[in-house]
């Protein structure tokens, strides 16, 4: 799977919490958790965009470092909402593995980006770091 793969995935991915936010019931308990939810789901995908246009690798462990902790607490929020009743689990659960397995991917990208810097200490990326060839008078 490549990044543009992976960047409709979490673009998807925050469609479909959203679409699972609006699904919660509208008392005090739906509306803080449905918040927490779309907060970090809609956020793995802005945050995996932003990975991808990182300037060094060790910027984008960073970011991808982020993109896993949203995905995660995007599945923490599914877990409440499943353990307290909010909606019942055939509805939550293709989402909550979609969460854990975005989660995975993450971890293993970050993990991959941590090994490959230690083998090439500076850490520079070719796109970010391209000089410029206007002159500035």
């Amino acid at each position: 799977m490549n990044s543009d793969d992976l960047k409709k995935r979490t673009k998807q991915f925050a469609l479909r919490v959203l679409k699972l936010v609006a699904a919660l019931p509208d008392n005090v308990r739906g509306r803080i958790v449905g918040g927490q939810l779309a907060r970090s789901g809609t956020s793995v995908g802005s945050n995996y965009r932003a990975a991808c246009r990182a300037r060094s690798k060790r910027e984008f462990i960073a970011k991808i470092g982020i993109v896993e902790e949203e995905a995660d607490e995007s599945a923490f929020w599914m877990e409440v909402i499943i353990e307290d009743g909010l909606l019942k689990l055939p509805l939550v659960q293709p989402l909550l593995d979609e969460a854990n397995e975005l989660a995975k991917i993450m971890a293993s990208s970050r993990k991959s980006a941590s090994e490959s810097l230690k083998r090439s200490p500076n850490g520079k990326s070719a796109i970010g770091n391209r000089k410029s060839s206007m002159v500035y008078g």
